[in-house]
């Protein structure tokens, strides 16, 4: 493992800005999940920013609700949510405590404990696939609803931290629509990757569900 200041945790003020910001800055940036079967370590290559009320993609869009609290605040602090009826996604809440934004972990490349992800994903192809995708990484991670609200900065002692990794240049960053998202939030350009990544994920643009008579 890497020593020096790749290993230092990110701190609070780290994601007290504007998800536009932190989104793009945690490309290359190591998120750290721990538990008793060991840690497993993923160097981040593709997230999407949320930005709360004023963003139609968001959970919060339309407000506070049980479901979304854990974006209003305080940043540095994960939100799990449940989709699909089977698949959990982790984002990191970022901005000023009271407005809710988020980055959604869309992928990463696993560079630790890939005996443990692999033991999670038994249908990933290869070590590229482990967490190629939001639910892919939550799942390669042991990523649940219990983890929602979790401090990611209070030290490397908690289930979930973010370590300084390395920052990438801006050049190696590419940014366009978000995956799924429809209506009004299609086309703000706020998924942002890596150039070049093999475990970046597919982007699939929204595709509105047919009614069935």
């Amino acid at each position: 493992m890497t020593e020096g200041i790749e290993r230092t945790p990110l701190t609070r003020d780290f994601f007290d800005r504007s998800v536009l910001e932190v989104a793009p800055d945690l490309l290359g940036r190591t998120l750290v999940r721990t538990t008793e079967a060991g840690p497993v370590e993923v160097r981040l290559t593709e997230v999407e920013a949320y930005a709360g009320e004023i963003d139609p993609g968001s959970h919060a869009f339309r407000g506070r609700t049980q479901r979304n609290h854990a974006m209003f605040g305080p940043p540095g602090h994960a939100y799990v949510y449940f989709t699909y009826g089977m698949w959990h996604c982790l984002n990191l809440v970022c901005g000023p405590e009271g407005r809710a934004s988020g980055v959604l972990l869309r992928a990463g490349a696993i560079e630790a404990g890939a005996e443990w992800a692999r033991e999670r994903r038994l249908t990933a192809r290869n070590d590229n696939e482990l967490a190629k995708g939001p639910a892919r990484l939550a799942t390669a991670l042991g990523i649940d609803r219990t983890l929602n609200g979790e401090d990611v900065v209070a030290g490397p002692s908690g289930p979930l931290s973010v370590l300084h990794g390395t920052p990438l240049p801006r050049d190696q960053v590419r940014s366009g629509p978000r995956t799924g998202v429809g209506g009004d939030g299609a086309h703000q350009p706020w998924r942002f990757w890596i150039d070049g990544d093999p475990t970046v994920s597919p982007y699939r643009a929204h595709a509105p569900r047919r009614r069935t008579t």
